[in-house]
């Protein structure tokens, strides 16, 4: 089990340090343990407990009110949060819910939030709301040292399983779009040609997905037999712009009868800002009003 100095702790939970000492004094709030030179050290189960508090106290109660509830109280006033509360709140409680189960790898607790989200949102306004934004705010802990590559890890898998597993149990495709989902050379991260996936598969289009790292050489033959009248590219590590829309072309060489779609990184999308045969989806709303 990890342990977190006070100034992660803050990081994590966005509560400032010189508060949460205040809160150990005056409430007994939590009890942190000591290094031999007398520095604090938190536990999984404290900062999930204080991210859980910075969830009530988003919500209007008090800390005073707070620190009278047991763990399991607490949890309860958070439940009622994710299933009685506005939108906003329901969704800072499910991102922190999963952040803690997250940096203490309890896949159990990540599936069970990462279920009530979708129950109460649908997986299209749960991505959106809830689990884009958890992986912006894993993107900021990581830079700042305070999770690992293998936590984060740990999330996009379990939410790239569930992601597969809804769109297997999507309908077969009925209408005749047919698209190509694929990441170029070099991508790894597809979260996002996964949701596209899904979306472009509930919408009754049949897909053909090639996943990661695809070599441009390989696509010809993809393009010959399946026939697609799209393909969908996502760029999202950064990278340099220049260069990217000429190497698209040079190494896919597409038909005239295919419109190719991409997405990702800001920087290269902007950068094919009205490039010839391009279309640009800034969103997932941009691509079903596509379809």
């Amino acid at each position: 089990m990890k342990s977190y100095q006070i100034a992660e702790l803050e990081q994590l939970t966005g509560i400032k340090a010189h508060t949460i000492r205040i809160w150990e004094k005056r409430y007994n709030l939590i009890e942190p343990d000591r290094t031999s030179t007398n520095i604090r050290k938190y536990n999984d189960e404290q900062v999930r407990k204080l991210l859980n508090v910075s969830t009530l106290l988003s919500n209007g109660y008090k800390i005073s009110k707070i620190a009278d509830l047991n763990d399991e109280e607490i949890a309860s006033k958070i439940t009622e949060l994710q299933t009685e509360g506005e939108a906003n709140s329901i969704c800072a409680s499910f991102i922190n819910d999963l952040i803690a189960s997250m940096l203490g790898f309890n896949e159990q607790a990540f599936e069970k939030t990462y279920s009530a989200a979708v129950t109460r949102f649908g997986i299209y306004e749960a991505m959106l709301n809830v689990f884009y934004p958890l992986f912006q705010k894993i993107g900021v802990l990581w830079v700042i040292n305070n999770i690992t590559p293998v936590q984060e890890h740990f999330a996009s898998c379990i939410i790239k399983r569930k992601l597969m597993s809804a769109t297997d149990g999507l309908p077969m495709p009925t209408k005749k779009k047919k698209f190509l989902l694929l990441l170029p050379p070099g991508e790894y991260h597809d979260i996002s040609l996964l949701f596209a996936n899904y979306i472009i598969r509930s919408k009754g289009y049949e897909t053909i997905y090639l996943g990661q790292n695809v070599p441009y050489e390989n696509v010809s033959l993809v393009l010959k037999e399946t026939k697609p009248q799209f393909i969908l590219m996502f760029f999202i590590n950064p990278q340099n712009s220049e260069g990217v829309y000429e190497e698209i072309m040079l190494n896919l060489q597409l038909p005239k009868d295919i419109k190719l779609l991409v997405s990702g990184n800001p920087i290269i999308v902007d950068h094919l800002q009205n490039r010839k045969n391009i279309d640009l989806l800034r969103s997932p709303t941009d691509l079903i009003e596509l379809l």
